[in-house]
């Protein structure tokens, strides 16, 4: 369907509709910005479109996705190492600075930061799943003779198949039961 005549978003557009407002200068700006630490939403703040376009932008225009990933790749690599080092301990060189008969004295020192246990716990729960994990898988020893533990099985696909018993032999109890059914009530 063609623009309705007079559209001034038709021109140079013939399937009508506003153009697309995509540049090329966009990239090295996203990529800037997500270096500092901007989302998506921040993105499509900055530029005056909405989130569904820098995705649609992600998708249509591989450089613009690449500048984004770069500059998130960045940033997410620092933040890797901050935590790490919060994790495990660290220290800087710092001053302090006092003042001595009126007169300032700057004095240099080691700060030390401690390990962080949260954050070693959260580290090694993500990179070392099999011994830090929340959820353990345990044997409760359940013996393949036990006719639930067999029954179980065969209703997971392995092991041994419970075969129907053809022709039951009546009990006792049974028998008496088929005679009862034409007692009115419950049956317990």
């Amino acid at each position: 369907m063609a623009a309705p005549v007079g559209n001034k978003f038709a021109v140079g557009n013939p399937g009508g509709g506003r153009p697309p407002v995509f540049k090329p200068e966009f990239c090295a700006i996203a990529r800037k910005m997500c270096e500092l630490g901007a989302t998506d939403e921040d993105l499509a703040e900055a530029f005056g479109v909405s989130d569904r376009t820098i995705q649609k932008w992600m998708v249509t225009h591989e450089e613009f996705c690449s500048a984004v990933k770069v500059g998130k790749s960045a940033v997410d690599d620092l933040v890797e190492r901050r935590f790490y080092n919060r994790a495990v301990g660290y220290s800087y060189d710092t001053v302090k600075v006092f003042q001595h008969q009126g007169e300032p004295v700057i004095v240099p020192y080691r700060e030390h930061v401690p390990p962080d246990t949260a954050a070693a716990i959260f580290w090694l729960k993500n990179r070392r799943r099999d011994k830090w994990r929340d959820r353990h898988d345990v044997d409760h020893g359940v013996q393949s003779e036990n006719p639930l533990a067999t029954f179980l099985d065969s209703l997971a696909g392995r092991g041994k198949t419970l075969q129907p018993v053809e022709n039951p032999e009546p009990t006792g109890q049974q028998d008496q039961e088929a005679n009862n059914d034409d007692e009115p009530g419950p049956r317990f």
